[in-house]
């Protein structure tokens, strides 16, 4: 398994310097200053590749490996004529990474958000903060906040009486902070300002866009791409829904086995592949992580090591939890991945699983300082990345000596 480091550019407060001192030696990035849905000219992936590789001579060399991501314009998640172009820019973006020699490609097909949390600094017992999504706290937002049209119909009247007791006690910081928490996963939110009049536009595009829909778009946007894909030697890799249910009366398509293998059942290439987020897969109670990596194994050409708590009395509540410490037994997805990378092996098939640890506790140091963004975190990341190495080690050595 190969070690990777998100990093968001230039404005990221843990410097390439500070990630050349954690022994990685690949980066996961994008040009996150590209308008989404344009292309990504060969001159900007160079002028990137440069940025990270330079070091002085004496220093630990960095490579840009993965891409995360190739942000998939609306047009093409809602079907409209418009797509094409999106879907050509897409392609040729493609094209140009494959040229610069960036092979592994993560994306997601997530309407609107890329990703939920209700809240970005949920105190654990350690005195640690880590991110959170409470249910009832987005029924507060969706109902009360944003004032979503039928949003009633997503909830029932306990949970929205519920929802209107704690709505009722909440402060104006309380409530302009949870807004913030929830807007802040709007891709390009990085950048720009997002209103809760913003929020509701984009939300009602999808007012008729079923999961059927979706999924269909989906299917025809690969249906574009994938030749391409194998063409380059490229292998894309769909990021889960996260967390992976409806939410805002948005479809999800990519939160469980049955959809993975309706991804996979369609689309056979070898360049159809998938992003293993375990914590994604694991908010979700009905899901087996471990029963995931044994069907799609083969499909698994980069992973997202995190784990979660779910909570006791509410299926659709967790926290991020320790990498190793959570309700997965993280230690047994990475036996599972090394004995993928095996197996490829075996069969001469050159593919180590590139993996990163995904997000980290606020911790020491990090509470008091600022991030880039929530979850990425120095320390804490640091701190995973270590429990992961030493886990990946120990595996290692009891599969070379059996």
């Amino acid at each position: 398994m190969i070690e990777s480091w998100r990093w968001f550019g230039p404005e990221d407060l843990v410097s390439l310097d500070d990630i050349r001192q954690t022994g990685i030696s690949d980066i996961v990035s994008a040009l996150h200053h590209i308008p989404i849905g344009d292309v990504w000219p060969i001159k900007e992936i160079k002028k990137y590749q440069k940025l990270i590789e330079q070091a002085p001579s004496d220093e630990n060399k960095l490579t840009w490996s993965v891409v995360e991501s190739i942000p998939i314009h609306e047009d093409i998640k809602l079907g409209l004529p418009s797509k094409e172009v999106f879907i050509k820019n897409w392609i040729q973006t493609i094209e140009n990474l494959s040229k610069c020699g960036i092979k592994t490609i993560c994306y997601n097909f997530m309407p609107v958000l890329d990703w939920t949390r209700t809240d970005l600094k949920y105190k654990l017992s350690s005195g640690a903060y880590s991110l959170s999504f409470n249910h009832k706290m987005l029924a507060v937002f969706d109902l009360f906040i944003l004032e979503r049209e039928k949003a009633e119909n997503d909830y029932s009247e306990i949970e929205i009486s519920f929802a209107n007791k704690i709505y009722e006690a909440m402060s104006d910081i309380e409530k302009e902070t949870l807004k913030n928490n929830i807007i802040s996963g709007l891709p390009g939110s990085m950048t720009e300002s997002y209103t809760l009049n913003d929020f509701k536009k984009i939300l009602a595009k999808y007012k008729n866009i079923s999961v059927e829909n979706l999924r269909d778009n989906l299917l025809n946007f690969l249906e574009n791409v994938l030749p391409v894909c194998e063409l380059n030697d490229v292998k894309l890799a769909i990021h889960p829904d996260d967390p992976p249910w409806n939410l805002f009366g948005l479809p999800r398509i990519i939160s469980t086995k049955d959809d993975i293998e309706k991804l996979f059942s369609t689309h056979p290439s070898s360049s159809n592949g998938m992003t293993l987020c375990v914590g994604s897969y694991a908010s979700r109670n009905d899901n087996n992580v471990i029963e995931i990596i044994e069907l799609f194994s083969s499909r698994i050409y980069f992973a997202h090591l995190r784990n979660v708590c779910l909570s006791e009395t509410d299926s659709k509540s967790f926290y991020e939890s320790d990498h190793l410490d959570g309700d997965v037994d993280m230690v047994e997805v990475i036996n599972k991945l090394l004995e993928e990378e095996n197996q490829r092996l075996s069969n001469s098939i050159n593919s180590e699983i590139f993996f990163r640890p995904d997000h980290g506790l606020l911790m020491m140091d990090d509470i008091k300082n600022p991030i880039s963004n929530p979850g990425y975190s120095k320390v804490g990341r640091l701190k995973g990345l270590a429990e992961l190495r030493g886990a990946i080690r120990a595996l290692t050595r009891n599969i070379s000596n059996t």
